[in-house]
């Protein structure tokens, strides 16, 4: 009984709100266009290129106001940056319902770019680091755990309430749960503690510090890994089970092995919080870019048939189940806990952007040059990634 009231009274609170906000926000803000744009732009005689632009555009700016949030979540903490995301997307997603000009939809995609950089992972990792400093992976990993559900929770819930009422009635009811669950639970449940800074090193004056100043080459190579990464799923998100249909794969086969993808990336999640906490992240991220990649092998060896498809699906879902927890833990084992948000910030501005950018690319290679083609490039995303990873040298204590 003294270790429940523990973890609901002291810090560890934080990974239980945040894993509810994180289903919420994921399932609200980022994976409903998939069914909502098609309809959105066909009420509003819109093409369906156009509705999307707006999806990409709340991606930039997304990453453009990142490091600004996690500076603020730095200064201010959760509690505040995060709940003031909540209404902001509260608003945004209800403007969404009556933005019926082309510039005024695009201005609320505006407001929820912001709305997206002030409440996804970065800021809730931002969040975790603050109040838990240098020991902020485990619960990192713990968080990723509810978000990697966020999907399965949001798609059917999506639909369900499509059943009930149309895409305006829909959004209004998300910007109820935004405004009325996930900012109370930021405001008044997210814990206000601050992790103490690490003691400042005894002994040698000369000895090297542990971590490494988040700048210069070093810095770059950690942005660029995750931002090279950022294309993969962003770009076969929107086009891999259109290819496996292509390939000869029937509709209701290619929607299940895409199915696998959510209970893979929470499988890994579960292995690397039973059997990972030891390895350094960096070690970590590089294994599961080196599984995407083998994966990839498969699929330029055998091509989409069922069997290499689904062990794509697998490895695929654990290997960004993965990178999703090395996002968080990368920086702060090379950067430390001081200004983490920003930090976080700073690299999810590029990661962001490719992000926006990946879907329209693919689309372009696979129009022009085929399947096989944009299998190769998406692989070559891989390669550069695995290459900025290897190439980071961690300083030694």
């Amino acid at each position: 009984m003294s270790r429940i009231r523990e973890f609901l009274l002291g810090p560890w609170r934080a990974v239980l709100v945040l894993g509810v906000t994180q289903i919420l926000a994921w399932g609200i803000l980022f994976y409903p266009p998939v069914l909502m744009m098609p309809l959105i732009a066909a009420d509003r005689g819109w093409s369906l290129s156009f509705a999307m632009a707006g999806f990409s555009l709340g991606l930039v700016v997304a990453g453009s106001t990142a490091p600004t949030i996690g500076g603020w979540i730095d200064r201010f903490g959760g509690h505040v940056v995060m709940a003031a995301g909540s209404l902001v997307g509260a608003c945004g997603v209800a403007l969404l319902a009556v933005a019926a000009h082309p510039a005024a939809y695009l201005a609320v995609w505006v407001i929820l770019g912001v709305a997206i950089a002030a409440n996804l992972y970065d800021p809730a990792f931002a969040t975790l680091g603050r109040i838990f400093g240098v020991n902020a992976r485990r619960p990192i990993t713990y968080l990723t755990l509810a978000g990697g559900f966020a999907s399965t929770v949001s798609w059917p819930a999506t639909q369900l309430s499509l059943t009930y009422t149309d895409w305006r009635g829909t959004y209004l009811l998300f910007a109820a749960v935004l405004a009325f669950v996930s900012a109370p639970l930021h405001a008044f449940a997210l814990p206000r503690t601050r992790a103490a800074p690490p003691p400042a090193p005894e002994g040698n004056a000369t000895a090297s510090p542990v971590y490494m100043p988040a700048s210069g080459l070093t810095f770059l190579l950690v942005a660029g890994a995750f931002a090279a990464y950022a294309f993969v799923p962003s770009g076969l998100a929107a086009h891999l089970i259109a290819m496996f249909g292509r390939a000869g794969i029937d509709p209701a086969t290619a929607v299940t092995i895409g199915a696998l993808f959510g209970p893979s990336q929470v499988a890994a999640r579960i292995c690397e919080l039973a059997f990972g906490g030891r390895a350094h992240p960096l070690n970590l991220a590089r294994f599961a870019v080196a599984l995407v990649l083998a994966g990839f092998a498969l699929i330029i060896a055998f091509g989409f048939t069922l069997p290499a498809a689904i062990a794509f699906a697998i490895m695929f879902g654990a290997a960004n189940g993965l990178l999703t927890i090395a996002r968080g833990a990368v920086p702060l084992a090379l950067f430390g806990p001081t200004g983490y948000g920003r930090v976080l910030g700073r690299i999810a501005k590029p990661f962001q952007l490719m992000q926006a950018v990946a879907p329209v690319a693919l689309a372009f290679v696979v129009e022009r040059n085929g399947d096989g083609t944009a299998i190769v490039v998406t692989a070559a995303f891989c390669v550069v990634s695995l290459i900025c990873l290897f190439a980071i040298r961690r300083r030694k204590a």
